[in-house]
């Protein structure tokens, strides 16, 4: 036995020599637990080969028995551990989570945001009572509404008129091969279903217009466009206005993407005060227009949602007044100020809101 404990050692030492994960270096000496099984019983008693590894294939078996029931104690304990530090953080957080606004599948499911100092148990409550709209289904869409339902958000709205085709593939990772030809609302709604059965899901099948876009912002607190059109990220952006909502707005070309936060009401500029005209046609191309690395909508999209995370949870500093660009070729992000134009043709006849908070559930207090 001490020869094969001796071979375990120098196993671990040079798996630790030469960086190996753990993991792989306890299938090492799980392969030479087995090695050694085999040789207690493949060979008969008395053999060199069986005494050098210990004699008995009793002593292995009580062993590896008395192994699996460590491992097996320290498994329940860690389990149990993790889920007291969750209902420890719920009921320490500033907004505690009561006894009926989760259940227990949803504790578990939420345990890494409430331990998180900057969301906790009030932030999960926020997220959770929070009503976000999704524009477009698309690249940006994708990945904006995995991560938000994914995240808890109570109601999530998704509205586009477009079906599922096989060159939506290469980049909106919220579609399947199984689902071309489906309209792209119910194909999400199905991806979200299935990863977060705790979310309303409220899949709009049409075209936005200026007609519905008011009164549908209207029924939400939180916009996110991930349109690839100047005109109709125009009309998004009038439509936030007019209802008074944040728009954490995305946008993709080629290799770059530049995500920010339009909201007047908040200090912050909309669309129109930054892009008083539409850019010259070269310069707004759509993705069908110019391609797009297929990474780079799941890059921005990411950030879109965590930025819709911040805004509700009021963790972080968000992105009113900024705009983040991000060069995907050569690996390179950059922050520009933005600002308010007092003669801004959308917004210039919105005040600040009124005792506008920078903290906790800013979107869902908008105009509460």
């Amino acid at each position: 036995m001490v020869f094969v404990l001796i071979i375990a050692g120098v196993l671990w030492g040079i798996g630790h020599w030469m960086k190996v994960p753990v993991a792989a270096r306890l299938k090492m000496l799980a392969l030479l637990y087995v090695a050694v099984l085999a040789v207690q019983l493949a060979f008969p008693e008395g053999h060199f080969l069986r005494v050098l590894t210990g004699g008995s294939v009793a002593v292995w078996l009580l062993l590896g028995a008395g192994l699996v029931m460590v491992l097996a104690y320290r498994a329940i304990l860690g389990r149990l551990r993790g889920r007291a530090e969750v209902l420890d953080a719920a009921r320490t957080a500033d907004a505690p989570v009561s006894a009926g606004s989760f259940s227990d599948v949803e504790l578990e499911r939420y345990a890494r945001h409430i331990t998180l100092p900057d969301i906790g148990g009030g932030g999960q409550v926020a997220l959770k009572n929070a009503r976000v709209l999704v524009v477009g289904a698309g690249g940006l869409g994708s990945p904006v509404l995995l991560y938000l339902a994914a995240a808890g958000v109570g109601r999530l709205g998704v509205i586009d008129a477009d079906v599922v085709s096989l060159s939506n593939l290469q980049r909106q990772v919220i579609h399947t091969d199984l689902r071309i030809d489906m309209a792209k609302v119910f194909s999400a709604e199905a991806a979200i279903r299935g990863l977060n059965p705790h979310v309303d899901v409220r899949p709009y099948n049409r075209a936005l217009s200026e007609d519905i876009a008011p009164a549908l912002f209207g029924e939400y607190d939180l916009i996110l466009d991930g349109t690839d059109s100047f005109a109709v990220r125009d009309m998004v952006n009038r439509a936030a206005v007019a209802a008074g909502r944040p728009l954490i707005a995305g946008a993709i070309s080629a290799w770059e993407g530049q995500v920010t936060v339009y909201d007047p009401a908040g200090g912050a500029p909309c669309l129109a005060c930054i892009f008083p005209q539409a850019p010259a046609p070269d310069l707004s191309a759509t993705c069908a227009e110019a391609g797009v690395v297929g990474a780079l909508p799941g890059v921005v999209g990411s950030m879109m949602a965590l930025e819709a995370v911040k805004e509700i949870t009021g963790a972080g500093e968000g992105l009113r007044g900024r705009m983040l660009i991000y060069d995907a070729l050569h690996g390179e992000t950059r922050m520009i100020v933005v600002k308010r134009r007092a003669d801004c043709a959308v917004c210039r006849e919105v005040s600040p809101r009124v005792g506008l908070e920078a903290g906790r559930g800013r979107a869902i207090v908008a105009d509460k």
